[in-house]
């Protein structure tokens, strides 16, 4: 049975700097938590979910911010773990299955939206592979109907004529294209967000949530932290400690060794490929089961990706990517258009490295889909495994976006006997949308059943529901910038572009945006 939704402008849900003044306050009294989470992505985020709706007291710290790591960096997909029934993997892509279809029907269906994935069908291409496609994809949608998924949410898949396929996909060639399949899955509206509601929905159930406090030691009672914001030193005690930091997993456990991956995608704007309208994806040459995407934003982007590059030596904050990658990818997705991609058509990159499993001894373990691989670190496995246990510090790593949830009632199983309810546990925002027809489309996407109370804070500034500036292409509304303070724990200028908004994926228009942005910051917060 579904729990009910949290209402909109839950008081508990709103994260401020005044929320989290009184959470550190709880926790500088030497209040002692059932649960200590360390790390704000979306494994962190829906651990601490898990355990509070269990009845647990939580609390969560993040050095940075929410989805600062590689969470926000992925290619914006809850998918359903296709590229593993190529491989025959069953259990990797059914566990993906399941969890896309609690994601879209309960979990957050307002911020996942159906999209056509198009596999172009040349001459050229050899019939065994075009077979061998179309049966990938019915044994996908299998899965789909298997996880209960309706095909209202995910349509079957289908064979469409060159005429179709190019009305999706204006770029693609115009001569030698004999047709096209068509597969379904879901797309995030924002990966950040997605993770920045999954926390807000931790602390409406009463976890005490702390971004810029750096977990400086661990053990198994607890934590040395620093507040990133006054420099103050303290402990955070606690019965139970959940080490979520993903790539930064081993820094604070040295039972944990990590082999990083990095995935690149590049950013182009949607016009240069005729504004498409389903994502292109093409076959990498020589591979099996691997592909580069070409998928299409609302904001008039396209992102096109991924690479799986080893990345040794030191973790950075904000991976960058080589030129290299760059080139591999255009190269890649340029074999289905008709005029080749350019690095002068890049607007943008971003790049995230992925927390691969290199050896450690595992008390559980579960498997979740993956990205497309370039590298041979495609063959390290992708499963989630979790060391320690009760009376230990506990990390979990690996997995992928998708299964976030199971990630997290696997290492919540290990502390506590309460039964897991986060399968019929909607986010905040899930519920009845607002009716006011001037409440704008893009607000809905991303707030769902709040929309109306984010559209309300231009009640006496009209100008707040319009695109904060000119300046550059921009989707990006005043009212975001303010609601971002209010209610989503933005507590610098980077917190708002970076990961409430998105702004800053393409430089040229977070400089050309950066003084309207500055305008409606308040004073207190520092840019």
């Amino acid at each position: 049975m579904t729990r009910s939704a949290i209402r909109p402008g839950d008081p508990m849900s709103m994260l401020n700097r005044n929320r989290r003044a009184r959470d550190r306050d709880q926790l500088l009294s030497g209040a002692e938590v059932d649960v200590l989470v360390v790390g704000g992505g979306a494994t962190g985020v829906g651990v601490a979910l898990d355990a509070a709706t269990r009845g647990l007291s939580v609390a969560l710290i993040e050095a940075h911010d929410y989805a600062f790591g590689t969470s926000r960096w992925s290619s914006k997909m809850i998918h359903g773990g296709l590229r593993y029934l190529a491989k025959g993997d069953v259990g990797v892509a059914w566990e993906s299955a399941s969890e896309r279809a609690v994601i879209g029907k309960t979990i957050a269906p307002y911020l996942v939206h159906p999209f056509a994935q198009l596999i172009p069908i040349f001459d050229s291409t050899e019939s065994k592979d075009s077979v061998t496609t179309r049966l990938g994809m019915h044994a996908g949608d299998a899965l789909r109907r298997a996880s209960r998924l309706p095909s209202a949410a995910l349509p079957r898949p289908t064979r469409i004529s060159a005429r179709e396929a190019r009305a999706l996909v204006p770029g693609l060639p115009t001569q030698g294209l004999a047709g096209a399949d068509i597969g379904w899955d879901f797309q995030l509206e924002d990966d950040a967000r997605f993770v920045l509601t999954i926390a807000r929905t931790a602390a409406a159930y009463g976890a005490l949530m702390l971004t810029a406090t750096k977990a400086v030691q661990l053990d198994a009672h607890g934590a040395d932290v620093v507040d990133q914001v006054d420099g103050r030193e303290y402990r955070i005690q606690a019965r139970n400690v959940i080490n979520a930091t993903g790539v930064w997993a081993g820094t604070l456990d040295a039972h944990v060794e990590l082999t990083p991956s990095r995935g690149t995608h590049v950013i182009v704007r949607a016009e240069r490929l005729g504004n498409p309208q389903a994502s292109l994806t093409i076959p990498v040459p020589g591979s099996f089961g691997r592909f580069v995407f070409a998928i299409p934003q609302f904001n008039g982007l396209v992102y096109i990706g991924l690479t799986d590059v080893a990345a040794d030596g030191p973790i950075p904050d904000v991976p960058q990517a080589d030129p290299e990658e760059i080139d591999w990818i255009l190269g890649v997705i340029s074999l289905g258009l008709e005029t080749p991609l350019t690095r002068s058509d890049v607007v943008g990159t971003y790049s995230g490295l992925r927390p691969l499993v290199k050896a450690v001894d595992t008390h559980n373990e579960s498997a979740d889909g993956d990205d497309t691989t370039e590298t041979n670190t495609a063959d390290i496995s992708r499963r989630h495994l979790i060391t320690g246990g009760p009376g230990e510090v506990i990390t979990i790593t690996g997995g992928k976006l998708t299964t976030y949830r199971r990630m997290a009632q696997d290492a919540v199983d290990l502390i506590t006997n309460r039964p897991c309810v986060t399968t019929t546990t909607p986010l905040v925002g899930v519920g009845p949308l607002p009716t006011d027809s001037g409440i704008p489309a893009r607000l809905m996407r991303r707030f769902g059943s709040e929309a109306g109370l984010v559209a309300s804070l231009a009640e006496h500034d009209a100008h707040l529901l319009e695109p904060v500036s000119t300046a550059a292409t921009t989707d990006v509304l005043g009212v975001e910038i303010v609601w971002a303070q209010l209610a989503e724990g933005a507590l610098t200028y980077d917190d708002i572009v970076s990961r409430r908004t998105r702004i800053s994926l393409v430089p040229a228009d977070e400089a050309a945006l950066r003084p309207a942005v500055e305008s409606l910051v308040k004073e207190e917060v520092p840019v």
